[in-house]
């Protein structure tokens, strides 16, 4: 059955222990950080090809990622990096695959945008708008046949959900069931359009009406919303009872690309959207609710920065590809 909710008031169903709250701070420290270095390191001309960045949107992949394991899969985007970090993937390695490296999780070869790696379920970011829920739908469809209780998890942006390849996928995950849910990061933009230019609906979510699925509009920000409503639409798939659509509302702190001028923003967008920090909700939460200390987050910070300079360090001396490596990971033998 279907059913559409705007904002909706969730049970709290999933409580969190203090470990896992430090863990999910650790995860989007980790986003944050990675991204704002990358945003400093492009300036110096040293990474090649495009970069998208994720910065801002971090309670998402965060939110949604904390119920997954290695078992469980997902389908990315050209903004990526947030989606690759919350999955597991090592964060020196994909350092190393931004500076194209020979030590990146794709030995240098796929970059920011199509960046992977299998082992954690991270099957991979892509550079064509709205491609990766077609691929969730053979993650569902595999699950399904050997009968796991494993879910694919198909992040894509709301200009991606007017592709026609997003509206076939949600048609073929109601028909057959498929454990997946649909996650659209919801920015305000397709590109450089707005969405009350791109779309004729406010929420992407009322969609899944069209297809007999319940879809959901949650604030992007909060994290615990999000993992909130993600965590009962992953039950859901899990016990057999089909997709579901759950639509984020975020904000963007940089542009659609590294370079891009951002002329088509309001003067105090970027400000406004910063003063509604995920990670600062996320702290003023759990501080003033005494579940975490300050001192802890502190240190967490403290170590992911480390992580993040190491990581730049060892990126930088890496060796590059040679031409022996030009004809691998090519094909592959079954």
């Amino acid at each position: 059955m279907g059913g559409y909710c705007v904002n909706a008031t969730l049970d709290n169903s999933h409580p969190l222990d203090r470990e896992a709250l430090l863990s999910a701070y650790r995860v989007m420290t980790t986003i944050r950080e990675f991204e704002e270095r990358i945003h400093l390191e492009m300036a110096l001309g040293e990474i090649p090809g495009f970069v998208h960045l994720y910065a801002g949107e971090e309670a998402v992949a965060a939110g949604v990622c904390c119920h997954l394991d290695d078992g469980d899969r997902i389908t990315s985007t050209h903004r990526g990096h947030g989606h690759a970090i919350a999955k597991g993937c090592d964060v020196k390695a994909m350092m190393a695959e931004l500076y194209g490296r020979k030590t990146g999780l794709c030995h240098g070869k796929g970059g920011s945008m199509h960046i992977a790696d299998f082992d954690k379920g991270m099957l991979g970011a892509n550079g064509i708008v709205g491609a990766g829920a077609p691929l969730a739908c053979g993650i569902g469809l595999s699950a399904k046949i050997r009968g796991t209780k494993e879910v694919g998890v198909s992040f894509l942006g709301d200009g991606a959900s007017n592709q026609g390849t997003f509206l076939e996928s949600l048609n073929l995950a109601a028909v057959w069931k498929l454990p997946l849910i649909f996650v659209v990061e919801n920015n305000g933009y397709g590109e450089a359009t707005p969405a009350t230019y791109h779309q004729a609906i406010d929420d992407v979510a009322k969609r899944a009406d069209g297809f007999g699925m319940p879809g959901i509009v949650v604030d992007g920000r909060d994290f615990f919303a999000v993992r909130e409503a993600v965590g009962h639409a992953i039950e859901r798939a899990r016990r057999g009872d089909g997709p579901s659509l759950v639509e984020c509302k975020v904000d963007r702190f940089y542009g659609h690309f590294e370079g891009d001028a951002q002329a088509y923003r309001g003067s105090s967008e970027v400000e406004n959207a910063r003063g509604r920090d995920c990670i600062e909700q996320f702290v003023g939460r759990v501080t003033s609710a005494g579940l975490v200390e300050l001192g802890h987050l502190a240190a967490i910070a403290q170590e992911v920065r480390t992580l993040i300079d190491d990581a730049v360090t060892e990126a930088k001396a890496a060796p590059w590809p040679d031409e022996s490596d030009l004809l691998t990971d090519v094909y592959v033998s079954y």
